[in-house]
């Protein structure tokens, strides 16, 4: 699982930094441990992620790494990335 976990944090990272190309800083997605990730998106950004694209998330936008999974960690990175983008 702890692994795992590592690796939905770095494929998160991955796409939003290389692929999605976020001008925002996310090295804290990879450097925070533990199940769970403080985002840093704002309660806004966070009840965008809610309405718009079914991301569901504490309002302080803390996320569950554990319920990140390679099925839906795109349109995670996606979402994150189209509420940040601003």
């Amino acid at each position: 699982m702890a692994e795992r976990i590592i690796t939905m944090r770095s494929t998160l990272y991955d796409l939003l930094v290389n692929e999605l190309g976020s001008k925002k800083e996310w090295g804290h997605i990879k450097s925070q441990i533990g199940m769970f990730c403080f985002t840093g998106l704002t309660p806004e950004q966070v009840t965008r992620l809610n309405k718009e694209f079914s991301v569901y998330l504490t309002k302080d936008g803390r996320i569950s790494v554990a319920g990140i999974t390679p099925h839906n960690v795109r349109h995670l990175a996606e979402s994150i990335h189209a509420v940040t983008k601003e």
